[in-house]
């Protein structure tokens, strides 16, 4: 309780703000009404229209058949892989909570089965690691980087 009246008792309020940001207010707050047109807030700020035809570049791309493409490939490979890895995570979870004596068998001298399913799950990582860098390289990377080009090309008179 004491730290609360050091912090907000009457020697509070006196200390003066170093923050130079304090009484700034935030891009388009508190400025007047704005119609959006070109000069009419800063001289130095992009015009709307400038942002929205980038907007709608970006749009067009998100809705081209090429990225669509390039998003189910993603999804086809990473949902399945993530569940997978999911389902082997809880089941070593399970088996170690509710079968201790399954665990704790011996499979060779001092290495029982919970060692095993642990470093199996460590191997699987590395293996999901694997299988997902070579999945975006050799089916997805070449269309992306395609449509990173594209799109360059086209935002490339907006600014």
């Amino acid at each position: 309780m004491d730290q609360v009246d050091k912090q907000e008792g009457l020697g509070a309020s006196a200390k003066p703000v170093d923050d130079p940001w304090y009484e700034a207010t935030a891009s388009g707050w508190g400025e007047g009404a704005e119609t959006g047109a070109p000069g009419d807030a800063h001289p130095d700020v992009v015009p709307r229209q400038r942002v929205h035809g980038a907007a709608e570049i970006y749009l067009e791309v998100q809705r081209s058949p090429a990225f669509q493409e390039v998003r189910a490939r993603y999804r086809r490979f990473v949902f399945p892989a993530a569940l997978a890895f999911l389902l082997w995570y809880l089941a070593y979870v399970v088996a170690a909570t509710a079968a201790p004596g399954l665990m704790a068998r011996p499979v060779v001298g001092v290495v029982n089965v919970a060692m095993v399913a642990g470093l199996g799950q460590f191997l699987t990582t590395f293996l999901l690691t694997w299988a997902y860098a070579r999945h975006a390289r050799l089916r997805r990377d070449r269309a992306a980087l395609e449509l990173r080009w594209d799109t360059q090309e086209m935002t490339r008179g907006m600014v």
